[in-house]
């Protein structure tokens, strides 16, 4: 009575914590040089130190967060001491690097010198090339203060994934008619992970799985792969205890034991990977004449509005990686001048053939213009400029682009049907799609979009992957009037995802990520070379 099969398990070496729902953030570590400082001593050169500080996101307070070694007379010190830093894709996390020339034991900073301070976000030094951000220091009214170089490198506990296949011989039946449908539990049985126990059971569709037996390994065992120290007998200490002539319960052999590499978001971003992010914004009528306060449109000359909110809110991250700062933008729904046509996907700068504007600050600036020119109109399509962006993303699929669209909407969407089937052949590109619903709209067909609980599908066919990520701006109207607290918190909601949807992306093409470039060398250096 025997039954025999064959188990596939994925095993993550490392902390498993099943009850543990917080996304981990990535730590990275931030080293920092300077060249051609101020020199502040008189008979030797300054001794510098290096002090970070970061910045909290409600208060806007500057705190300091550590400080590197002094370096005794150098003006190009090579600090040694590195930041720990946890680090969030979609939170700005502004840093601030402050360099002294230490003069006494004190550790008041007053009580030295200032050299210079350069400011970054987190996200710019990892978005650089090879994840290494040159700028000048500042801080000294009419004096150049020298560089200072920035590097950060991602620190990951344990990025091995091991694929394991096993297969099982002669297993105790457990089922009254035909064979035992066999399954795995793996348990780490001391801290060190040294012993792995593995229980073997009989699935049953009701839940009451029959226990076959159990055996004991190690990882260090199991590392050796397909050999004849792999072939576990099954023992089930029960029957060992009633039956003398108990032997086993059948055994489980090791087929094959491969170790992959995880690759995360970073690694792509520092060999290269390019973010493109396009805006989309809605001109239709439902949004109110912009020239009323009631409009969702509405040019005050106080604050922004909750289309400017927005793009601001989510733009002001996305850029720190996309190194040439030029973004497409479009608006939809709207009639042009001069003849009044009916657009779905116009140039928010008014130059079709080249809708990119420079950073945020560009694309703001277009929006208010089209505002001053063109007629709010109708009806609300969406996929003109899902496709458009599509067309883009089909043209590079090696991994070196991932194109992110944010469309800014009031609701409801009246070409439902192709936006889905947009949504479902762009599901295959590397894009995401961020929808930010703005005003007090039912906003049904966007959380249908958003795919998180039904896999979207158009005329039978799903999309390959979820790409799209709805948020209602309602729920961001911060109720104590601290905006750059509830914009912060905006930002983080609609970007949460989109480094999980590019690694998807990337991990179904078999895209790794590029080396990152190699070390930086000055210009003048001599290569090292072997004589």
């Amino acid at each position: 009575m025997s039954s025999s099969s064959s188990f596939v398990n994925m095993a993550t070496i490392g902390d498993f914590a099943p009850h543990n729902t917080t996304v981990p953030a990535t730590k990275v570590e931030i080293t920092v040089s300077c060249r051609n400082l101020l020199d502040r001593d008189t008979f030797s050169k300054s001794d510098p130190i290096c002090v970070l500080y970061t910045q909290g996101i409600g208060n806007k307070e500057w705190r300091e967060f550590g400080r590197t070694e002094v370096i005794d007379n150098t003006l190009n010190p090579d600090f040694v001491r590195k930041f720990i830093l946890d680090y969030f894709f979609e939170e700005r996390q502004n840093l601030r690097f402050d360099l002294y020339d230490v003069d006494s034991k004190s550790t008041n900073l007053s009580k030295h010198d200032f050299l210079g301070q350069a400011c970054c976000t987190l996200g710019e030094i990892v978005g650089s090339l090879g994840s290494r951000l040159e700028k000048p220091l500042g801080g000294i009214p009419g004096k150049k203060c020298g560089t200072i170089i920035v590097k950060a490198e991602e620190l990951n506990n344990c990025r091995e994934s091991v694929m394991m296949q096993f297969c099982g011989n002669k297993l105790d039946k457990k089922d009254f008619f035909g064979k035992s449908d066999p399954f795995l539990v793996f348990y780490r049985s001391n801290e060190d992970g040294t012993t792995i126990k593995v229980e073997v059971y009989d699935w049953d569709r009701d839940g009451s799985h029959d226990f076959i037996g159990e055996f004991s390994t190690s990882y260090r065992e199991l590392s050796r792969g397909q050999s004849q120290f792999n072939v576990y007998e099954v023992i089930n200490p029960k029957k060992k205890g009633k039956k003398k002539k108990y032997l086993n319960s059948g055994t489980v052999t090791l087929l094959s034991f491969l170790v992959d590499i995880e690759v995360t978001f970073l690694d792509y971003i520092k060999g290269g990977t390019q973010i493109n992010f396009t805006v989309a914004i809605d001109f239709t009528a439902s949004n109110g004449n912009p020239a009323q306060p009631t409009s969702l449109h509405y040019m005050s000359p106080y604050q922004l509005n909750a289309y400017g909110m927005a793009l601001k809110a989510v733009g002001e991250i996305i850029q720190d990686y996309d190194s040439d700062k030029m973004f497409p933008a479009l608006g939809f729904g709207a009639k042009l001048p001069p003849d009044g046509r009916v657009s779905h996907e116009f140039a928010l700068n008014g130059n079709p053939q080249n809708p990119y504007c420079n950073g945020i600050d560009g694309v703001m600036e277009a929006y208010y213009q089209s505002l001053k020119s063109v007629q709010l109109y109708g009806p609300t399509n969406f996929s003109p400029v899902i496709n458009h962006v599509a067309r883009y993303a089909a043209s590079v699929k090696d991994g070196s682009q991932y194109f992110v669209l944010l469309i800014i909407t009031d609701g409801v969407i009246s070409d439902m049907a192709q936006t889905k089937e947009s949504i479902v052949n762009a599901s295959c590109l590397p894009m995401s799609i961020i929808i930010v619903g703005v005003g007090p709209a039912e906003f049904d067909a966007m959380i249908e979009l958003d795919g998180d609980e039904v896999r979207i599908s158009s005329r039978g066919r799903y999309a390959e992957r979820d790409i799209v990520q709805f948020v209602p701006f309602r729920d961001y109207i911060d109720r104590t009037g601290n905006h750059i607290l509830s914009m912060a918190r905006l930002a983080k909601d609609v970007l949460a995802e989109i480094p999980d949807q590019f690694l998807s992306y990337m991990r179904t093409r078999g895209i790794k990520p590029l080396p990152a470039p190699p070390p930086y060398t000055p210009p003048g250096q001599p290569l090292q070379t072997q004589i």
